[in-house]
């Protein structure tokens, strides 16, 4: 048989295919004076005539016309740029991927098809044979199988039924969804760092796998049901401050539905932009890893400023098991390491892929000498954090009450007043204990009673210390969550209002279209306070709950305070992992900043936590308790000097000029 070859994309004729053998091979010996057509072009040719003959407006890898002649069998288009990717994707050269398109294409103009299964099991079964005898393994089912569908094989029908479930888009549904369950138990309290790594590899390589030709929807479509599960896996706790009181369980259970689907809908946007950045048919492989990276820590930047911000859970956050990682945020921030591991899963996954391609170990070389760089800096920061010498603050004495929330809150005017009475003696009783320490810390809103300006705290002047204690404040017509510093007699020398107030909990970002428990009033923002205790001055850093989990939120200017002291209470999370991951929040502002942070928190996790993320000395959830301790090590850290919003213009930049240079020398592009 005759074989014309056209070439329509000169990318084609660096690979060395020899047609005419591939051609003859498929039509045996049936056809020798027949001759056939192939035409060698690109995505953009192919997408052409696939839409003008097919009414299919996109790329594909052949296509076949059909003459109906015994001589002119016909004409086959095979795409440079779909074999290229499908070569990649499946670990397999160009040369051999071509040759299974000719096979492919030849035996349509025989008469072959695969519409039905019956007839696409002999189709496959016929193209196996033509390509095991030109040195090919069989490119639908394991490298050395012979029967299309591995019925010949001990259980060969079940896997069978498996492999056509998961190449459907319901399978697939149900992998994505599977890789966002594993992708959030990276975190407290679980610290099964592999099955995030599994899970965002899981889903990189399932939505690099889409066929070209699939719009900005469908892609989305497909990803969708990972970062879906993946924000409700890891935000579902929120919801459970809805049932902590049994008044508000009474007004606001309604909204749990909403308040999950909500969840995932909006997590389910965000964390699909990643994918949807690789997933396009254009995208260079070689690339890849660090787009995603780049376009992963964008997400994370964002969520900084979206809707006030809620920048929870960094992937930096499963290294907090390992502290010399973990410590890389000294140098990079939680933003620069999360872009160091997932730029490593995405490099490993184009490995797995293909990885015959040495640019592909290129990547994954740049991104573990990022890694190394970061723990070599995290063990010299870890060190530093160690010196007891360095900055230590007095003897803080941290109360934890480890009450109820039913105990702190009732809508009966007589029963508030009974349960403030009591919960304020029972602080008392705690903070009493003898001891060294020269300073008490209370938790959030732990002062049962509004304060206004002019008033004093009777408690300090009951223990004779001073005390930091978080109560509501009203002042100028307006309710406040402040932070109150108080002298020894219980004077009150500093209020700290919270700035980053809670939406739908402090207050209502919508108006009055959704109903909120609190309407409280924003403070001024950052500040240093300073406090007189024995001989020396304590300078430190306020923090009211989640403020601390805002990465340049609290010490500005180039200062550095002794320490941070965040009041918190999680007492509307109970034993849940947001109460955990509250906690190494604080852990990843402490080695940030270089600061070390005493925490108070109502009903635990209370803590002393080094500038290394070191947690020293802790009282667990649910128990009433107090730490008498100090902390020390506070410095200022390469991250603090250069800042979040500086980090993440360089890692754009680095990502850029990677990604250029990757794309450049990469052969697909010559």
């Amino acid at each position: 048989m005759r074989v014309y070859v056209n070439v329509k994309d000169k990318r084609w004729k660096k690979y060395k295919i020899d047609f005419d053998k591939i051609a003859n091979a498929a039509v045996g010996n049936s056809y020798q004076n027949s001759e056939v057509s192939i035409t060698l072009v690109d995505d953009k040719y192919i997408k052409k005539i696939n839409k003008k003959y097919r009414g299919m407006n996109k790329p594909t890898n052949v296509l076949s016309f059909e003459l109906g002649d015994d001589v002119l069998l016909g004409d086959i288009f095979i795409s440079i740029d779909t074999v290229q990717q499908e070569a990649t994707r499946e670990s397999i050269s160009v040369p051999e991927h071509t040759a299974h398109m000719v096979v492919h294409g030849v035996l349509h103009l025989l008469g072959y098809d695969h519409i039905k299964d019956k007839d696409a099991e002999k189709m496959e079964k016929k193209e196996t044979i033509i390509l095991k005898k030109l040195g090919y393994k069989n490119p639908y089912t394991a490298e050395f199988a012979v029967c299309s569908n591995e019925s010949c094989c001990p259980g060969g029908r079940t896997i069978s039924v498996f492999k056509r479930f998961f190449k459907s888009g319901f399978g697939h549904a149900f992998l994505y969804v599977l890789c966002g369950v594993l992708a959030s138990l990276g975190f407290a309290p679980f610290y099964m760092w592999w099955a995030t790594v599994i899970g965002i590899g899981g889903a990189y390589l399932l939505a690099t796998y889409t066929l070209p030709g699939h719009s900005l929807v469908g892609r989305f479509l497909r990803v969708f049901p990972f970062s879906a599960v993946y924000a409700m896996s890891m935000f579902w706790w929120v919801l459970h401050s809805i049932y902590v009181v049994p008044e508000l369980a009474n007004q606001f259970a309604i909204w749990t539905v909403p308040g999950i689907i909500g969840i995932g809908i909006v997590g389910g946007i965000f964390f699909a932009i990643p994918f949807l950045a690789v997933s396009g048919a254009q995208v260079n492989p070689v690339c890849r890893p660090f787009l995603f990276a780049a376009v992963w820590t964008l997400v994370l930047w964002m969520r900084e400023w979206v809707f006030t911000g809620f920048p929870w859970n960094p992937i930096a956050n499963i290294t907090m098991q390992n502290l010399y990682v973990a410590n890389s945020m000294a140098l990079y921030g939680a933003l620069g390491l999360s872009f160091v591991i997932v730029g490593l899963i995405a490099a490993s996954c184009e490995i797995i892929k293909n990885r015959r391609n040495g640019l592909n170990w290129i990547s994954l070389i740049i991104f573990v000498l990022f890694g190394v760089l970061g723990v070599l800096y995290g063990i010299k920061n870890a060190g530093v954090a160690q010196n007891t010498e360095l900055s230590r603050t007095p003897i803080v004495r941290v109360v934890q009450p480890a009450q109820s929330a039913s105990q702190k809150a009732s809508y009966s005017r007589n029963a508030a007043i009974q349960n403030a009475k009591y919960n304020l003696q029972t602080m008392a009783d705690l903070a009493s204990y003898e001891g060294e320490h020269e300073l008490v810390v209370f938790p959030e809103t732990a002062y049962p009673f509004v304060m206004t300006p002019g008033d004093t705290m009777p408690l300090a002047s009951v223990l004779g210390k001073p005390i930091i204690i978080g109560a509501n404040y009203f002042s100028n017509g307006n309710l406040y969550n402040s932070l109150l510093v108080s002298d020894a007699k219980g004077t009150i020398s500093n209020v700290y209002s919270k700035s980053h107030l809670v939406p739908f909990g402090e207050y209502r970002p919508f108006g009055n279209l959704i109903p909120t428990p609190g309407m409280l009033k924003p403070g001024n923002g950052p500040e240093l306070m300073t406090l007189n205790t024995g001989n020396s001055s304590f300078v430190f850093a306020p923090a009211v709950c989640y403020e601390i989990i805002f990465s340049d939120s609290l010490i500005q200017n180039g200062n550095t305070p002794d320490a941070i002291i965040n009041i918190t209470n999680d007492n509307w999370f109970g034993n849940t992992p947001g109460t955990y991951q509250h906690l190494d929040m604080v852990r990843r502002y402490a080695i940030e900043s270089g600061v070390p942070v005493i925490r108070a928190n109502y009903s635990g996790i209370s803590a002393l936590v080094l500038s290394d993320g070191n947690v020293i000395a802790d009282i667990p959830i649910g128990r009433p308790g107090v730490i008498d301790g100090s902390v020390w090590g506070a410095h200022k850290t390469m991250y603090r000097g250069v800042g979040r919003d500086l980090w993440m213009i360089i890692i754009l930049l680095v990502s850029c000029l990677a990604t250029i240079w990757m794309y450049e020398v990469s052969p697909s592009h010559e």
